[in-house]
């Protein structure tokens, strides 16, 4: 008999060796995946660089060290350390284009569109907290993700559509800032000049960026201060109804000539960009992925931070809907209200005053303007980065994200000066140009927080993935109410309509291939489905 090999084991070892493997392969199923890729900052892009993130202090016990599940107590102070990433991603909730809508919605609607805001922030809540889960389990942010998951093609469309969202959205705070500017100006700055002040924001972004991500989350929670207190004050200031606003948000209404303007409350609540965005800021806090206690302790304070952030900008969005409310609506100015003219019109109503109301609005939009254009660099550095895999310096990334939506608004800027009613005309295709773009960023993400391979044992259950795919549906079948209304009453001509129907075509048969790239839909509902019609067959 020949004895072993020295590198052989022994018939006893075997049994434990495959109990050891069947652990191990137990243990990778039920993590996150981590790709070699990914693994040294050095080789691929990466939101946050290892010095450049909060570190979260904590009392090691024997439980933690031993067991990767074990969750920590809540701690106040932990929760402050986490504090920061969810209320950069609810000034996307504050943009000059979602005041836009708010004020709209007020001068036409009333009150009775507050029912519908509250609900649509919750509805933003809830994909925000899905896009911050996706972040926080696997350590990567959903355009990275995406690099992974699609073929080269069809990430590339991914890429161009996200771009193009943020150059939209880009567009609307930028030009917000610069009518803000020339507001507190007295208008002795045109229009261009403001835009290229705003554009100077990327610098400052860059130099506050140097001095850590505490103190840019500092500044964001000044400029979230400053837009509260303004149009808190002006709330103040115009004395609303009590009982129509209570009103207004517990009881649902809805009528045939406000359509238009609830379909636009709904519409600004998911910003493509923003989605992208929520999934690399709670990156900059030092977490361990394969440590689950810690995921989802990390998890737990981002659903409180993110819930708190938003509470905050559903009171800004409702304290900007019932001042307008109040003052215009049923009025002949309730159909002409926008926000080039609706300083103009606040003083015209309300007057001057120790702090003139058209002031306070000004100093309120040029918070809002200001801070969602540097949320839109940090946005654009990522989405850059995550599909491309880039590794730039920050300043040359941030000068090339921020030239892709500045030299088109200067170009506006200088256009539409001089015209109230095409500034508005602009602002409708750039918010059809943001709607197109939503499928794009819903769809991938769904798609992934329901993969186990992915997201491991923080994969969404099948209930909330029903319920995610309905706000999903919901959301993207409100846009394209918004698309249809849109194009059947500007799109004129037989070349411009053929266009058109083949553009459609070719963008329903994106949105299809990403759906069953993925098999997206919940597999329940397929089952369900399939189980029905086997036993209608039967019988």
């Amino acid at each position: 008999m020949n004895s072993p090999n020295r590198g052989e084991e022994s018939p006893k070892e075997e049994p434990d060796r495959d109990k050891d493997a069947a652990e191990e392969s137990e243990s990778k199923r039920l993590l996150p995946s981590q790709s070699p890729s990914l693994s040294s900052d050095d080789e691929n892009e990466v939101a946050f660089e290892s010095r450049e993130k909060v570190v979260i202090v904590d009392l090691e016990t024997p439980e933690s060290i031993l067991n990767v599940d074990y969750v920590p107590p809540f701690s106040w102070k932990k929760l402050w350390l986490f504090t920061g990433p969810g209320f950069l991603m609810s000034i996307a909730f504050l943009d000059p284009g979602n005041l836009e809508g708010d004020l709209q919605a007020g001068a036409i609607a009333g009150y009775s569109l507050l029912w519908l805001l509250m609900w649509a922030t919750v509805m933003g809540l809830l994909i925000q907290l899905l896009s911050a889960r996706v972040g926080v389990a696997t350590g990567r942010h959903l355009a990275e993700l995406c690099r992974e998951e699609y073929p080269t093609w069809a990430r590339l469309v991914l890429w161009f559509m996200a771009e193009l969202a943020l150059i939209g959205a880009d567009i609307q705070e930028v030009i917000g800032s610069a009518i803000a500017i020339q507001i507190l100006t007295n208008g002795a700055l045109p229009l261009w000049a403001g835009v290229l002040i705003t554009a100077s924001d990327c610098f400052v972004f860059l130099f506050l960026e140097n001095y850590g991500v505490r103190k840019l989350e500092a500044v964001f929670a000044v400029l979230i201060a400053t837009m509260a207190l303004a149009f808190a004050w002006m709330f103040g200031d115009t004395k609303p109804n009590g009982k129509e606003l209570l009103i207004g948000i517990l009881v649902p209404r809805l009528g045939s000539k406000t359509i238009r303007q609830a379909v636009g409350v709904v519409g600004c609540v998911i910003m493509p960009h923003n989605v992208f965005l929520h999934s690399a800021l709670v990156q900059s806090r030092d977490i361990d992925p394969k440590k689950r206690g810690r995921v989802q302790e990390a998890l737990n304070y981002y659903t409180i931070e993110s819930s708190v952030a938003l509470l905050v900008s559903f009171m800004i969005n409702l304290f900007v809907t019932t001042v307008f409310a109040k003052g215009f609506y049923g009025t002949k100015q309730a159909n002409n209200i926008g926000l080039v003219n609706a300083g103009q019109y606040l003083e015209e109503k309300y007057g001057g005053g120790l702090f003139p109301i058209l002031y306070i609005w000004g100093i309120g939009l040029l918070a809002a303007g200001q801070s969602s254009t540097i949320t839109g660099t940090y946005a654009g550095q990522f989405i850059m980065g995550g599909f491309l895999n880039l590794r730039l310096k920050k300043w040359l990334r941030a000068l090339i994200t921020r030239s892709f939506a500045i030299v088109p608004t200067i170009v506006v800027a200088l256009v539409f000066n001089t015209s109230e009613a095409s500034l508005d005309i602009l602002n409708e295709w750039l918010n059809v140009l943001q709607s197109i773009q939503i499928p794009f960023a819903l769809i991938p993400l769904l798609t992934l927080v329901s993969k186990e391979h992915v997201m491991g044992v923080f994969r969404i259950g099948p209930t909330l993935e029903k319920l995610a795919w309905t706000v999903a549906a919901l959301v993207i079948v409100i846009n394209g109410y918004l698309l249809l209304d849109f194009f059947v009453s500007e799109v004129k001509g037989l070349l411009f309509g053929l266009f058109i129907c083949i553009w459609t075509a070719a963008y329903i048969a994106f949105i299809v291939y990403l759906i069953s790239r993925g098999g997206a839909l919940p597999s329940t509902w397929f089952s369900i489905e399939l189980s029905k019609r086997f036993s209608a067959n039967g019988t």
